[in-house]
C-alpha cells in the first residue's frame, strides 16, 4: 500500500534516536554517513481512486447497458492480447538465448575437446571470455540507454502495484532494453535468470498495450479513448505481471497469486478472473509455439514454461521407491532453517554490495558500470573454466532410465559434459557450470548418477558468492533461477550425505527440489505464490505439504535477521512503501503527525494567477476544493463577483453545515491553545442558552467578535504562511479534490471566463479531452503565460 500522494506529505513523526537508518533515509535525515542508504527521491502515488467530476459523470450517465457490455468486452480482449503478447515475448527471449548459448557451446566445446589433446586450453578460455564478455557488454550498454532496465524489475513492479508511481518503469524503451538485455546477460554466462525480467516485461506490456500509444515512439498514437486512468492501467499491469510469472514457470495460478500476494494493495473479484485468464493465455501461447518449434508437434503442449522441472516419478518396477515419506519431513524442516540462514546471509551481503554501488559506482561516469559488468563476467568465466578443469571429478555415466525420458523432457545423459575427462566419463562440475542453468537444475532433479559431495560443496559456495555479487549489477538480471540452482545443489548434497553416511533409501530429486525451495524462500520470503508456482512447475501435487512447510520455516528463519531481497532493494531506492503490518511505535501516531500543517487549497472559482502561483510553488499532486464560511456573506456577494460565485457554489453544494461546525468546535477544544479553548467554551455555553439563527456560523461569530475585523482573504490570493492561529482555524467546507494534471489541462486549453461574464460562458471539456494526454500530462512550467489573462477565472 502506498503513501498518499495528494495534498499531504510526510514529516518526521518519530522523535528521538529510535528510528532506523531506513526510516531516517526516507525522511531525508541521516544520523551518520554510514547509515545513509540512498538520497531521498520524490515519488508520486497512483490515482487509483477515481476523481469524480462533471466530465466523468457525463460519461457514466451516457454508459447504458449496451455500451457497458462493449466496454467490458474490450477489457477482456485487452487482457487476452496482453497474455498472448507476453507469451510471444517469452518465446522471443527463449529462442535467442538458446541460439546464442548453442553457438557458444558448440565453438567452445569443440575447442576444449581439441585443446585437451593438443594442450591449448588457454585458447579455449579466451574464446569463452570473448563470447561472455561481448554478450555482457551489449546487455550493459542497453542498461545505460535505460537505467531502469537493470535488475529483475520485481521491486519496481511491486512498488507500482502497491500504488507508487516510479518514473520510466513501464515505458516502451524500458521494455526493449529489458527483453533484449536479459537474453544477452543469460547467454553471456552470468549467474542470472530470465524469469524476473519476464515479470517486468509482462507488466510493461500490460501498461502499454491497452493505451495504443507510445511516449518513446511518438508516431505510435491511435485514437483509442479507453483505459486512460491509473486505475485501469494498474489493473492491466497486475495482469501483465501475473502473465510474466505464468510464462516463466508455466504456472498460471501461481502467477495470479503472485500478483495478489506480492503486488497489488487494491484488488477486487472481477480482477481475479481477468488476471487468471491473462495468465492462462500467456502459458498456452508460449506452450503452443515452443512445443511446435522444438518438437515439430503443433498443438501438443509439452513445454508449459521457460523453466521445465520435468516429471518426478520413481523408476518403474522399483516398489521400494517413494518420492518422500513422513520421516523426511524432519529433514525438510532442517533444510528450511538452513535455507533461511543462507538466504539472510545472501541478502545481507547483497545489501552491502548495493550500498557500495550506490555510493562509489553510480555517482561516477556511466562507463564505470560497464567496466564493473565486464569484470564480473570475466571473473565468472574464469571461475567456470578453472573449476571445471581442476575441481571437477570424472564419473562413470549412469545408464538411462525410463522415467528420465518423459514426454517433452530432455534425456539427462545427453547434457552431460565430458570436458577434461576420458574413457566415456563425464565431468560433474562441468555438467553444472557449462550447461545452461535450467539444464543444470534438471540434472540435479533427475540425474541418478552421482555428483561428488566435494563438487557440490564447492559449487554451492562459488555459485552463492558469484550470484550475490552479480545481482544488482547494470544488466537485466533475474534471481529465481540462480537461487533454485544453488538450493538444488545444496539439497542434492544433503541427499548424498544421507544416502552414503546414514544409508537411507531416499529420492535425491525430492531433496534437490526442497533445497531449491528452501534457499529461494530464504532469499525472496514468498510463501503462498511460491508454493503454488513450484507445485505447478513439478506437476506433482504430493509435494504441496513439504514445499509449504519448507517455505514457511525458511521465511520465519530469514525474517528473524532481515527482510526479503526485494523489500531490501525497495528500501534502498527510498520508495515510500507501507508494509502490511506496521511497527509498534506507529500505533501511537495519528494522522495529524504526518500531515502538512500549512494546507494549500483552491476555490471553486479561482483566478488564473492564483492557480499558476500555487502550481509553481508547490509539488502536491492534488488540492482540496473548499469554500470559506463567513458571517456577512451577503455583503461580500454585493461587491465581488468572484466571492459571490464561490458562495453560491457553497450554498448549492452544502445542505447543512451546523453539524460540521460543532465538530470543528470540538476539534478546537482539543488544540493546545488556551485562548482557542476558552473561545470555544464561552461560545458553546452561549449557543446552548440561545440557539443561533438559521444560516449563521457559530464558530465564525466567535472569531468575528473576538478578533475584529476578520481577515479578508480573497480567493485570488494565495494562502499565506504568516496566518495567525485563528486564521488557520478558519472554518472551511470541503467539496472534493482536483488533481494537478487537471488544473494544468484547464489552463493550457484556456478553460476560463472573464469577470464581467458568467461561469456558463466558460468552455467545457469532455472526459476524452481531459485524459488525452495520459499518462504524460503537461507540466505547469510548459504553460505559456503570455497566452493567459491572469485576471480570468477558472471554475
Amino acid at each position: 500500500m502506498a503513501c498518499c500522494g495528494g495534498c499531504v506529505c510526510c514529516q518526521s513523526c518519530c522523535r528521538g534516536d529510535t528510528r532506523t537508518p531506513e526510516e531516517l533515509t526516507i525522511l531525508g535525515e541521516f544520523r551518520d554517513e554510514e547509515d545513509e542508504i540512498l538520497p531521498r527521491k520524490d515519488y508520486e502515488s497512483l490515482d487509483y481512486d477515481r476523481c469524480i467530476n462533471e466530465p466523468y459523470v457525463e460519461v457514466l450517465e451516457a454508459m447504458d447497458n449496451k455500451r457497458a457490455r462493449k466496454y467490458e468486452a474490450i477489457r477482456w480482449l485487452m487482457v487476452f492480447a496482453i497474455g498472448v503478447t507476453v507469451g510471444l515475448v517469452g518465446l522471443f527471449v527463449d529462442f535467442f538465448v538458446r541460439l546464442f548459448s548453442t553457438l557458444k557451446q558448440t565453438v567452445v566445446g569443440n575447442s576444449v575437446d581439441q585443446c585437451s589433446v593438443k594442450g591449448c586450453l588457454p585458447l579455449s578460455l579466451l574464446e569463452l571470455l570473448a563470447f561472455n564478455m561481448t554478450f555482457t557488454f551489449i546487455a550493459s550498454v542497453l542498461v545505460l540507454i535505460e537505467p531502469v532496465a537493470a535488475g529483475s524489475g520485481i521491486p519496481e513492479i511491486k512498488s507500482y502495484l502497491n500504488g507508487v508511481k516510479m518514473p520510466g518503469i513501464v515505458r516502451l524503451r524500458t521494455f526493449l532494453c529489458k527483453a533484449t538485455g536479459v537474453l544477452f546477460a543469460v547467454a553471456g554466462g552470468l549467474f542470472v535468470g530470465k524469469e524476473g525480467p519476464m515479470i517486468h516485461s509482462g507488466a510493461i506490456v500490460g501498461a502499454g498495450l491497452p493505451q495504443f500509444q507510445s511516449i518513446t515512439f511518438k508516431r505510435i498514437k491511435f485514437d483509442f479513448p479507453y483505459f486512460r486512468s491509473d486505475r485501469d492501467k494498474r489493473d492491466f499491469v497486475s495482469a501483465g505481471a501475473a502473465a510474466g510469472v505464468a510464462a516463466a514457470f508455466g504456472a498460471p495460478i501461481g502467477g495470479t497469486l503472485f500478483s495478489l500476494e506480492e503486488g497489488s494493495s487494491f484488488w477486487n473479484q472481477a480482477l481475479t478472473w481477468k488476471v487468471l485468464f491473462c495468465s492462462m493465455s500467456a502459458t498456452f501461447t508460449l506452450n503452443f509455439f515452443r512445443s511446435g518449434i522444438n518438437f515439430n508437434k503443433w498443438g501438443s503442449f509439452q513445454l508449459p514454461g521457460l523453466l521445465n522441472f520435468g516429471e518426478f516419478k520413481c523408476p518403474e518396477g522399483d516398489k521400494q521407491c517413494h518420492l518422500w515419506t513422513v520421516v523426511d519431513l524432519a529433514f525438510f524442516v532442517l533444510m528450511g532453517v538452513v535455507g533461511g540462514l543462507l538466504g539472510a546471509l545472501f541478502n545481507c551481503i547483497n545489501k552491502c554490495l548495493a550500498k557500495y554501488r550506490i555510493k562509489h559506482i553510480h555517482p561516477k561516469a556511466k562507463f564505470i558500470r560497464v567496466l564493473e559488468s565486464l569484470l564480473i563476467a570475466m571473473v565468472t568465466t574464469v571461475v567456470i573454466f578453472v573449476s571445471s578443469m581442476l575441481l571437477g571429478e570424472c564419473l562413470d555415466q549412469y545408464a538411462p532410465t525410463t522415467h528420465n525420458s518423459t514426454s517433452g523432457a530432455e534425456d539427462t545423459n545427453s547434457t552431460l559434459r565430458h570436458y577434461f575427462c576420458t574413457n566415456n566419463t563425464y565431468n560433474d562440475m562441468a555438467t553444472l557450470l557449462f550447461n545452461p542453468q535450467e539444464t543444470a537444475i534438471y540434472q540435479l532433479f533427475h540425474q541418478h548418477g552421482t555428483f561428488s559431495p566435494v563438487t557440490l560443496s564447492v559449487f554451492v559456495l562459488l555459485y552463492f558468492l558469484l550470484a550475490c555479487w552479480t545481482y544488482g549489477m547494470s544488466v537485466p538480471s533475474g534471481l529465481f533461477v540462480p537461487c533454485l540452482l544453488c538450493g538444488a545443489a545444496f539439497g542434492r548434497l544433503v541427499a548424498n550425505i544421507l544416502k552414503v553416511k546414514a544409508g537411507m533409501d531416499i529420492y535425491s530429486g525430492t531433496f534437490a527440489l526442497i533445497g531449491a525451495a528452501a534457499f529461494l524462500g530464504g532469499v525472496v520470503r514468498m510463501t503462498i505464490s511460491l508454493t503454488v508456482i513450484l507445485i505447478e512447475s513439478t506437476n506433482e501435487i504430493s509435494y504441496g505439504l513439504p514445499i509449504m512447510i519448507t517455505l514457511m520455516v525458511a521465511k520465519w528463519t530469514g525474517d528473524f535477521f532481515n527482510k526479503g531481497i526485494y523489500d531490501i532493494h525497495i528500501e534502498l531506492r527510498g520508495v515510500p512503501l507501507l508494509e502490511w503490518e506496521v511497527e509498534a511505535e506507529m500505533d501511537k501516531l495519528t494522522a495529524s503527525d504526518i500531515m502538512e500543517p500549512n494546507l494549500t487549497y483552491v476555490y471553486p472559482h479561482t483566478r488564473v494567477q492564483s492557480l499558476v502561483s500555487i502550481l509553481r510553488t508547490t509539488v502536491y499532486h492534488a488540492f482540496p476544493v473548499v469554500t470559506e464560511n463567513r458571517h456577512n456573506e451577503q455583503d461580500f456577494m454585493k461587491g465581488n463577483i468572484l466571492v459571490s460565485n464561490n458562495i453560491r457554489f457553497k450554498n448549492s453544494s452544502v445542505v447543512s453545515r451546523a453539524g460540521e461546525q460543532r465538530r470543528r468546535c470540538q476539534s478546537m477544544k482539543s488544540y493546545p491553545s488556551s485562548e482557542l479553548r476558552n473561545v470555544c467554551d464561552e461560545q458553546a455555553a452561549a449557543a446552548a442558552a440561545e440557539p443561533a439563527e438559521e444560516g449563521q456560523d457559530l464558530l465564525q461569530q466567535m472569531l468575528d467578535r473576538r478578533h475584529a475585523p476578520y481577515p479578508n482573504l480573497y480567493p485570488d490570493q494565495s494562502p499565506s504562511e504568516d496566518w495567525t492561529m485563528e486564521e488557520r482555524f478558519r472554518p472551511l467546507t470541503f467539496h472534493g479534490v482536483i488533481l494537478r494534471s487537471q488544473l494544468v489541462s484547464l489552463l493550457i486549453r484556456g478553460v476560463c471566463y472573464t469577470e464581467n461574464q458568467t461561469s456558463a460562458t466558460q468552455p467545457r471539456l469532455s472526459y476524452t479531452e481531459m485524459t488525452e494526454d495520459y499518462p504524460r500530462f503537461p507540466d505547469i512550467h510548459d504553460v505559456d503565460l503570455a497566452l493567459l489573462n491572469p485576471r480570468m477565472i477558472v471554475v
